[in-house]
């Protein structure tokens, strides 16, 4: 968990001087509402993980493959609602929303073959 939090500062931090830099026209006004977003799925997937891993390892590939079916079904929803309410700029916001949806997912799939290496 402390790594998912990291990484989500760390990630806010790039933004947020991203835009004190003169990089603003590349980045969307919701950003840190799409940064919530994925820390948000991030967290709920986290704990789907723990869940499944301390419940029952051989039922550990149905949950992983679960969370990630979830986070795309939520991703999709979310870019919906946004694009219902007719955010401006929507290319700048859904190019930003892959951008971070690559990002947490890298880090989701580094994490988890780090922690299942030892095993």
């Amino acid at each position: 968990m402390v790594r998912i939090i990291a990484l989500t500062i760390a990630i806010g931090i790039v933004i947020y001087f991203a835009t004190q830099i003169g990089l603003f026209q590349y980045i969307h006004p919701h950003k840190w509402i799409i940064l919530s977003f994925f820390f948000a799925i991030s967290y709920l997937n986290h704990l789907l993980m723990q869940f499944g891993f301390a419940k029952n390892r051989e039922n550990f590939v149905q949950y992983y493959l679960g969370s990630v079916v979830a986070r795309l079904i939520l991703s999709l929803a979310f870019i919906g609602a946004f694009v219902y309410l007719g955010t401006p700029d929507i290319n700048i916001f859904i190019i930003n929303f892959f951008v971070l949806y690559l990002c947490y997912t890298g880090f989701e799939i580094f994490g988890l073959y780090r922690n299942l290496r030892h095993f």
